[in-house]
């Protein structure tokens, strides 16, 4: 299993809502994905400008096939308009 942690930290606040608009869909669109076991997007509770997607694959080759989706290639440059990401990656 692979498991990512996408964390974003919001530029401005007027960008806020807008990228929770594009993860939310990011996050619809990836659970119907081969492969996907979780995929959620969490806001933290002390910072209003801190967002976190965890998604778990099965396997390298499911995520891999997400990352080539038609919804992944238009929902994340969009995602990057609004926030700075960094990505921790997991095998397991």
């Amino acid at each position: 299993m692979v498991r990512l942690n996408v964390s974003m930290i919001v530029e401005t606040s007027e960008n806020r809502d807008k990228l929770v608009e594009k993860a939310t869909e990011l996050v619809e669109f990836s659970l119907r994905d081969k492969g996907c076991i979780g995929y959620d997007l969490y806001k933290s509770t002390t910072n209003d400008d801190r967002y976190l997607i965890m998604e778990t694959w099965a396997s390298e080759e499911d995520l891999k096939a997400h990352m080539a989706s038609d919804h992944f290639k238009r929902l994340v440059p969009e995602i990057e308009k609004y926030s700075t990401m960094t990505l921790e990656k997991f095998d397991f």
